[in-house]
């Protein structure tokens, strides 16, 4: 039998940090039309402090990528705190990964795929695998990495 999504996290709960607060005046989370919207997350640790640090200069590819697996389990504390069961979601639908860089570092899409990664491993390589964006910029506080994403939920759940 497939394991629930909810399963998964389970198995991640020790890993899971707190959902952070707003950093200004938005919602965590936003519900139209059937659709999820999560907005930008960062790498919070379970101390409630953020990885930070810029990819080319102070992290190298690896701990960048390890940055955006934390963003992802950061978004999954986000939707729980604020939305409800990750069962209720059907699919991801777009990513937009944000990575805190120098100008001449250019493997955005790798390190994104650490937040790729972890939602294909929540729900399965086709419902956690949406239409994605990787960009390199300068990110506030200096968090490593910054991920917003859309879901779509299961008809019932809306």
């Amino acid at each position: 039998m497939e394991q629930k999504p909810s399963d998964i996290l389970r198995e991640l709960r020790g890993d899971l940090p707190p959902a952070p607060p707003p950093a200004g005046l938005y919602k965590p989370v936003k519900i139209i039309d059937g659709m999820l919207y999560v907005s930008g997350q960062g790498p919070m640790l379970k101390d409630g402090t953020y990885r930070t640090g810029r990819a080319g200069d102070d992290m190298d590819l690896d701990a960048a990528k390890a940055a955006a697996r934390q963003v992802g389990l950061t978004m999954l504390s986000t939707i729980e705190t604020h939305f409800g069961s990750v069962d209720r979601i059907e699919c991801l639908v777009k990513t937009l990964g944000m990575v805190n860089c120098t100008p001449d570092f250019a493997q955005h899409p790798l390190v994104i795929n650490g937040f790729s990664e972890l939602m294909a491993e929540v729900f399965g390589p086709d419902n956690g695998v949406g239409a994605r964006s990787a960009v390199g910029m300068m990110l506030p506080g200096n968090v490593a990495v910054e991920i917003e994403a859309i879901f779509k939920l299961k008809p019932d759940a809306r």
